[in-house]
């Protein structure tokens, strides 16, 4: 009787031991679901073939478009973006959203930076009067780690200057 009493302490300890370890790691993918306010993106990222790219080691950074930009955007974009024969020109906007390399806010902080997105346009960060904004969208909150990059949200969708229209 003893000899069990003494295990089943054992094993809520190891189970108190287990639980305060580290936490898993987790991707931009998994980092953004857990946030629950980019379910359109990441639906977006799907259907563009571009979830993969985002589990990849990285390090990537990610201006995150919310729900509520997708939702913002002139009547029937959103929708013709998603659809399969405009994944290509998806893909160009998204690509939009994505640096290779993690930038920080305060990397920018006081100071403007052309970066470039991975769809090879030009993306203009400036960090001036304590916000930061990238094309004008102020990032709303920034610098939320996942294990391969940093995401930061911003309430409006990125269009590229030159994409390739959609099919209507």
């Amino acid at each position: 009787m003893r000899r069990s009493g003494t295990m089943r302490r054992f094993a809520i300890a190891a189970a108190v031991v287990l639980a305060c370890g580290p936490a898993a790691a987790a991707d931009i993918v998994e980092t953004a679901t857990a946030s629950g306010q980019f379910t359109r993106l990441l639906q977006a990222a799907r259907a563009a073939g571009l979830e993969p790219a985002l589990r990849a080691p990285g390090p990537l950074t990610v201006f995150a478009p919310t729900d509520a930009a997708f939702e913002a955007m002139p009547p029937g974009t959103a929708e013709r973006l998603m659809d399969p024969a405009n994944k290509a020109v998806l893909a160009g906007v998204l690509g939009h959203h994505v640096l290779a390399g993690r930038l920080a806010l305060a990397d920018v902080a006081g100071k403007d930076a052309d970066v470039k997105a991975l769809n090879g346009q030009s993306l203009t960060v400036n960090g001036q009067n304590d916000e930061v904004t990238v094309n004008g969208a102020p990032v709303a909150k920034g610098d939320i780690q996942a294990d391969n990059g940093v995401i930061h949200v911003i309430g409006r969708v990125l269009i590229p200057p030159t994409p390739v229209q959609p099919r209507m």
